[in-house]
This record gives structure tokens, C-alpha cells and sequence, in this order.
């Protein structure tokens, strides 16, 4: 696991950072009842109250999910569109990454998310160090579980690299499709064969946003040991993601137990890469077991 020493480091195991941080219980707000979808004025100095929180044990009781989580993992967040001004008035331009534990109580909603960062767009702070520490209070209140930051300045900018997921490519099957609602039963093991360790991955995934519908693309890479998965059926299910109304973490989750339940795996990683809206990506991943997370770096489409 890695040294969790820096809290700030978006790199950070999330099993490591839940054991040194606090949780509390965030407001419970509904999904309806958030941003998104609505027209919304935009704040251009700092409002921390903008962010709204959407507890996560709901959805997980549908793919049940109850009491202890039978996995780790965290959501990496990417800011494209961080700004704000020194205290001479000169706007300040930053990337910023960050790590959500998945035992958090609450995700934050996307759109929320983006009006909280357009609200620093007119205030003045001494440094990026305090944009950073603000950011960090803000975001760990409304998860209810501290979040890793790392605010990245324009000097950082060259040494962002895009690197595709690595693994066997499912999309090169040639297949029928017409599943296009979340189908389980679509995945298989062999069981009765020696098992096999691998990693494979899809660039087909797509589902639509819980409260508005718009399609989310993203790419999805699966990593297991244990019977072989029939790669065929797991990609006709992930397919099946695409007329599904879910956010992002909570899609995630359900591949997870979808496939732990139905092709038992002895270990399992699942891990999206969703393309951005409004200026943030969100990606999801879960593991069966102690491991150090991804390097939070964008594919191609992101």
C-alpha cells in the first residue's frame, strides 16, 4: 500500500486515508432536488454552500450493499477549469486532483461540484496553497470524509501525460448486442477450468445521468483473479450500462457486485474513466483488496 503520509496527494491509498480521517454524516439531500437540469446563476465569488451532497448507501441498497462494504477503493476527480485572482487582482489558473475515499457517506453532486469551483473565479487569495486548503475543508465537509487535494499550476502543466488503460481489449469482439438495460445474467465463468489472472477493458461503456439523462461515455478496465470470465458475455454486459440512468460511482459499484456475485472472482478491481462535463471527470475505483490505486491520468477522450 502506499505511505499515506501526505493527505494532499491525490496518489494516496484509499484505505490508508479513511483510517486517518474523521467521518461524519453530511445533510441528506435528494438527487431530484439537486442542480442539475435547472437553470442556475452562476456565483463567481467563493460559496462553499453551493456544494450538495448525495448520501451513497441508497443505491447501494439495490445492489446489496449493507453494513461492512465488501470493498475498498476511491473516486479521482479531476478540475480542468480551476481559477481564481491574486491579491493584486491577476487571474491564477490551476488543474486539480481529487481523492474521495469510497467509505465517505456521500458523493457530491457534478454540477454542484462546478458551481462551488466558478464561485473562487472573483475572489482574491494570497496563494494557491490556501485555494488548496479551502478546497480540501469544503470538499471533506460536504463527503463527510477527508478529501486528498493536489492543485496543480500552469508550470505543471507539460508533465500531464493521456495514457489509455492497459489490458485485453473486449471491444475487438464482433457480436450482437441488444441488451441495453443493466443484464447480470449475461455474465459467465468457466468454474470447472483452471482459473486465470488477467486484465480487460472496454472503451463502450456508457450510462446516463440519474437525474437528467444525458449520456456519460466512459472506459472501463477490469482486473481479476479466479474462474475465467466469458469475455463475450462481459462485454454484451457492459454494453447493457447504455440506456441505464445512474451516476457515475454508483455504476461502478453495480459492475462490481454484478460480477463478483455472478463469476466469483478470489480478487477483482474495477476501474471507469468517464469523459468530462463541465470542466470535471469522475473516476471510480473499487478493489477487493489492499492495492494502490491508479495514477489519475486521462485517456485520449478525456
Amino acid at each position: 500500500m502506499t505511505d499515506m503520509n501526505d493527505l494532499n496527494d491525490t496518489t494516496a491509498a484509499p484505505s490508508l486515508l479513511a483510517a486517518h480521517t474523521h467521518t461524519h454524516t453530511p445533510p441528506h439531500h435528494d438527487p431530484a432536488d439537486s442542480p442539475l437540469g435547472r437553470v442556475s446563476a452562476y456565483r463567481d465569488t467563493y460559496a462553499p454552500e453551493l456544494l450538495y451532497p448525495i448520501e451513497r448507501q441508497p443505491k447501494r441498497d439495490e445492489i446489496g450493499v449493507i453494513g461492512a462494504l465488501p470493498f475498498m477503493g476511491c473516486d479521482l476527480w479531476t478540475a480542468y477549469e480551476l481559477s481564481w485572482l491574486n491579491l493584486r487582482g491577476k487571474p491564477q489558473v490551476a488543474l486539480a486532483q481529487f481523492t474521495v475515499p469510497c467509505e465517505s457517506p456521500a458523493i457530491v453532486e457534478s454540477k454542484s461540484f462546478k458551481l462551488y469551483l466558478n464561485s473562487f473565479n472573483m475572489s482574491r487569495f494570497e496563494s494557491a496553497d490556501v485555494v488548496r486548503e479551502l478546497l480540501q475543508r469544503d470538499l471533506s465537509a460536504a463527503f463527510g470524509q477527508r478529501v486528498g487535494v493536489k492543485v496543480l499550476s500552469a508550470y505543471d502543466f507539460a508533465a500531464q501525460r493521456i495514457e489509455e488503460l492497459d489490458g485485453v481489449d473486449l471491444d475487438r469482439l464482433d457480436l450482437d448486442c441488444d441488451a441495453y438495460e443493466p443484464a447480470p445474467e449475461l455474465l459467465t465463468a468457466a468454474f470447472d477450468e483452471k482459473p486465470v489472472t488477467e486484465t480487460l477493458t472496454s472503451g463502450l461503456l456508457k450510462s446516463n445521468c440519474l437525474v437528467t439523462g444525458q449520456p456519460d461515455w466512459g472506459s472501463v478496465q477490469i482486473r481479476y483473479s479466479g474462474p475465467q470470465i466469458d469475455q463475450a458475455g462481459l462485454l454484451r454486459y457492459l454494453v447493457s450500462f447504455r440506456q441505464h440512468n445512474e451516476f457515475h460511482e454508483q455504476c461502478v459499484e453495480r459492475i462490481y457486485m454484478d460480477v463478483l456475485t455472478r463469476c466469483k472472482p478470489v480478487q477483482l478491481q474495477v476501474y471507469a474513466r468517464y469523459t468530462r462535463r463541465g470542466g470535471l471527470d469522475i473516476n471510480p475505483w473499487r478493489t477487493s483488496h489492499p492495492a494502490t490505486p491508479p495514477r489519475n491520468l486521462r485517456t485520449a477522450r478525456q
